[in-house]
């Protein structure tokens, strides 16, 4: 009898969310409109560099060291990147 009553009164909860759900206006997702692309400038339009073997790859501008030198350390400059943690050891594992 509980278990009927339970289902019944389950059943009565969805029926009214579904009628409220069901009342409501709809609402569509509306999407964006596309962008319109920009003409590409002149000097994209050229084919790249062709590249050889073994040769050098130019960077803009030239990647600094994470560590300065000792030098550029005495002068004041502050290394990039703090400096690296010590390895954590335990003892070696035994085999049994």
């Amino acid at each position: 009898m509980r278990a009927a009553l339970l289902i019944a009164a389950g059943l009565l909860v969805s029926g009214f969310s579904l009628a409220r759900i069901a009342d409501q206006p709809r609402q569509l997702a509306q999407a964006t409109q596309p962008l319109k692309g920009t003409p590409a400038p002149a000097d994209q339009d050229k084919a790249p560099a062709e590249s050889m073997p073994g040769g050098e790859r130019p960077t803009t501008p030239a990647p600094q060291p994470a560590r300065p030198d000792a030098q550029a350390q005495q002068q004041g400059i502050q290394p990039a990147l703090p400096p690296a943690p010590a390895e954590k050891t335990a003892p070696p594992i035994r085999e049994k």
